[in-house]
């Protein structure tokens, strides 16, 4: 298959191998998609994320999907926008460089993300999605396999647009 796909759906509801929680650094639930992945997937993703410690900006940890239909969650944390100036774009990279390593180190073949740092984090759409396309095409050229299936789950009409023209 080794395809990228775009669409407007629940993240929490979607049946693939991972999907990807754009976290904060504690792993414990937030606004956003992180506290809709926690609620969907009850109280055991918190009691396993507590035992993780939390993450770092940039990088990726691994946990079950619990309640959810996805069996794994990945837990990324991107950067906060602060103008260009911090980092963000080596952050936010290595925010989808991490998570594909963790779905190639479990041998997984279906993937879903989130517009990482989109939300509250205000990252600008147009660069966020540059990346996200950019760093997808890159995985799926060098290591993706044949079964290999991306989805990028927009919250918002701007998001999905972008995501759409990213591709093209």
């Amino acid at each position: 298959m080794k395809e990228i796909e775009v669409i407007r759906a629940d993240i929490t509801l979607l049946d693939v191998d991972a999907i990807v929680n754009a976290a904060n650094n504690s792993l414990l639930g937030g606004g956003g998609v992180d506290g809709a992945i926690h609620r969907a997937a009850g109280p055991e993703l918190l009691q396993e994320c507590e035992r993780l410690g939390g993450c770092p900006t940039g990088e990726a940890r691994i946990t079950k999907g619990y309640n959810l239909p996805a069996h794994y969650v990945i837990h990324t944390v991107g950067p906060v926008w602060q103008n260009g100036n911090c980092s963000e774009s080596e952050l936010l990279t290595s925010c989808y460089r991490n998570s594909f390593s963790l779905l190639r180190k479990h041998r997984l073949s279906t993937i879903a993300f989130p517009a990482i740092s989109c939300g509250i984090y205000g990252y600008p759409p147009q660069a966020a999605c540059t990346i996200a396309i950019n760093e997808t095409k890159t995985f799926l050229k060098t290591e993706g396999t044949s079964d290999t299936h991306v989805i990028f789950v927009s919250f918002n009409d701007t998001i999905e647009q972008e995501m759409r023209r990213q591709l093209c």
